[in-house]
């Protein structure tokens, strides 16, 4: 393969003679790889407590109305939905000495690191709505500030098909890791002190601050930042920018592939408990299976990168959707108190947790180098920051169809259900991740970026960049 022009933006020497496509791969060592990718623990280990003890917390403690605590988090998560596309716009575009995707990061983890502190450690004469509102408007921007230029700084780290895969694979580990803790780090707190919600909300608090101390340095000093090898797109306005975001129809088609397996997948999260607690009758399994299931999650992280590296990141995630349909349709199995096959098939479903989004998450680079190689222009970052709306799209299309349906069948969180209604929900619970698993298979199974077509197409930028401006 021919090589692509390496300076490094954070010294001087710019006209420094470019390192070879060797070099740069020969960096990814393992060790660099987590460092870089350790900034994803407290972004991914934040979101789990945002839903499960903010909410609850700020009406118990501090007197919130919940309709008024509805409403701030759907503006803040609309707030949400609109900044990651500006950020990964203007990350595109950023030119500093000390590159275009450092200086979002270091300025968005000042700014999560002082939203969390207020978030997680409320002065309770202080707490308002206008208190929470704003804290959450600081939040969801420096969220977006630092996981929005990391992702795109992970996609330029290689050039190669393969190593792109490596990359995705370290983030994937290392955020499944900050979910666990936030899931784990409770748990043990209540056998110490039960009862005490604001304490727990300051541990939880108290790790995303520690971990985002330490994550940061790694993560900004781990390597070079990559050189532009393309001119910045100019500023456009948002009908121009969705246009050009709907006529690209590869990302169209990692988009709907992601926001389908996401729907599925907060299908079963959102019922898991239900179907633990209510169908299968076993209400003290129903928070160890979810971390059963992230903790083979964790583990088969790098199996499956391997695997995509392998057979390539399409076959991969066409594999890891099989199964998956496979897994959630077994459920069908299942009767009320049969404990040893839903672990098996909880183990099973956590050890391909997640090997989609791995794929898919890498294919996003590979759509923006055929881009790039169509339009001139790179916009990686923007590419990124659409596909981040897919995991806040997917869950609202799953969890908007999975509650209302199983409420329309008859079932009622509680005692009392009929038993139709129970296998309503076994059947809603099963066969709703099982037929998006499928739905994303069939989007996907044509994607045409495969090891060859990729290859194609680095050479063509090469060829391209090789010549003077």
């Amino acid at each position: 393969m021919a090589t692509l022009p390496y300076t490094d933006h954070s010294r001087p020497d710019r006209g420094s003679p470019a390192a070879p496509d060797d070099d740069r791969e020969a960096q990814l060592s393992p060790a660099r790889l987590a460092a870089f990718a350790s900034i994803a623990v407290p972004v991914a280990g934040a979101g789990l407590p945002l839903a499960l003890f903010v909410p609850q917390l700020y009406a118990t403690e501090f007197g919130l109305s919940l309709a008024t605590i509805g409403l701030i988090f759907f503006l803040g998560r609309f707030w949400d939905v609109v900044s990651d596309p500006i950020v990964g716009a203007l990350s595109d575009r950023t030119r500093t000495r000390f590159g275009r995707r450092r200086p979002w990061i270091a300025a968005g983890a000042l700014l999560f690191g002082l939203a969390a502190a207020l978030l997680f450690f409320p002065p309770a004469a202080l707490v308002t709505p206008a208190y929470l509102a704003i804290t959450l408007f600081l939040f969801y921007l420096g969220w977006s500030m630092l996981e929005i230029p990391s992702s795109a700084w992970a996609g330029e780290l290689s050039a190669r098909y393969h190593g792109r895969t490596r990359v995705v694979s370290y983030q994937a580990l290392l955020r499944s890791i900050g979910l666990l803790a936030v899931l784990v780090l409770p748990t043990i707190f209540d056998q110490v002190e039960p009862g005490n919600a604001v304490l727990k909300l300051n541990l939880t608090g108290g790790f995303i601050l520690l971990t985002l101390l330490v994550a940061l340095p790694l993560t900004l000093f781990s390597f070079r930042e990559p050189p532009l090898t393309a001119p910045p797109a100019a500023s456009q306005g948002l009908r121009r920018t969705t246009s050009l975001i709907l006529s690209d129809r590869l990302l169209l088609r990692v988009l709907a592939s992601d926001a389908v397996v996401t729907a599925g997948q907060s299908v079963r999260a959102s019922l898991i408990v239900f179907f633990v607690i209510w169908y299968m009758g076993l209400p003290a399994w129903a928070s160890g299976l979810y971390l059963l299931q992230f903790i083979f999650g964790i583990a088969a992280a790098p199996v499956w990168q391997r695997i995509g590296t392998r057979i390539g990141k399409r076959e991969a995630a066409i594999a890891g959707e099989l199964a998956q349909a496979i897994i959630n349709a077994g459920l069908l199995l299942v009767v009320p108190g049969a404990l040893p096959l839903l672990i098996a098939l909880t183990i099973a479903q956590g050890l391909c947790q997640g090997s989609s989004n791995l794929m898919l998450r890498a294919m996003v680079a590979d759509v923006a180098d055929a881009h790039r190689l169509r339009t001139g222009h790179d916009r990686t970052g923007l590419f990124f920051s659409v596909f981040a709306l897919t995991a806040k799209l997917g869950p609202a299309i799953g969890i908007g169809i999975a509650l209302p349906l199983i409420g329309w069948l008859g079932f009622a969180p509680g005692p009392g259900n009929a038993p139709a209604a129970l296998e309503a929900l076994k059947y809603v619970f099963a066969l709703g991740p099982a037929l998006a698993h499928l739905l994303a298979t069939f989007i996907i199974r044509r994607f045409p970026l495969d090891e060859g077509a990729h290859a194609e197409i680095r050479r063509a930028l090469d060829r391209r960049d090789a010549i003077p401006a």
